[in-house]
């Protein structure tokens, strides 16, 4: 991972980190948007972040989707990673984020969010601790507190939830 902070710093703040948001296109999936001739879409999940996702999910570190898209496939990824707070059809990341933070009691502080692109840049910059990936736009990365080394829809998740489960020593 790379480390726009110290990366002292950001595993501190991991250590808080009681909810883990994330997009969908480029950060769960690679971004590109795949349809059949007769419209159907089509998604690609990498199975690492799947089993990262679940990991964190036993250390009672919760994991939620907030996406701008409205998905079947996306719904049914969810289910299948025993995933309940999904926000489908969701622009505004920051209001849905706010949303949930009042809805499970929860501080910012204890918020990490993983995004790609300039609708998620305002929960980034607001959570405890805002994730990007190396095919995210350039200013989504910069504030980012680190980037992974994988991109989207190909293992970024799983490393950051290794890195949440490593820096609160629960890997």
């Amino acid at each position: 991972m790379k480390y726009n902070q110290e990366q002292i710093a950001v595993t501190n703040a991991t250590k808080k980190i009681e909810l883990l948001l994330l997009d969908v296109d480029g950060v769960l999936t690679d971004g590109r948007l795949y349809f059949s001739n007769t419209g159907e879409e089509l998604k690609t999940f990498h199975s690492l972040d799947g089993h990262g996702i679940k990991m964190l999910k036993n250390t009672n570190v919760e994991v939620g989707i907030i996406t701008g898209r409205i998905s079947k496939i996306v719904e049914h990824r969810a289910e299948n990673l025993g995933i309940d707070l999904l926000l489908q059809g969701r622009e505004d990341k920051l209001k849905a984020t706010m949303e949930v933070v009042l809805d499970k009691s929860l501080t910012l502080e204890q918020v990490a969010y993983v995004g790609d692109d300039l609708p998620d840049l305002p929960a980034i910059q607001q959570v405890g601790l805002g994730f990007s990936v190396p095919n995210g736009h350039e200013d989504v990365q910069k504030a980012a507190a680190a980037i992974t080394e994988n991109i989207g829809g190909n293992g970024a998740v799983r490393e950051i939830t290794d890195f949440i489960l490593k820096s609160q020593n629960k890997y």
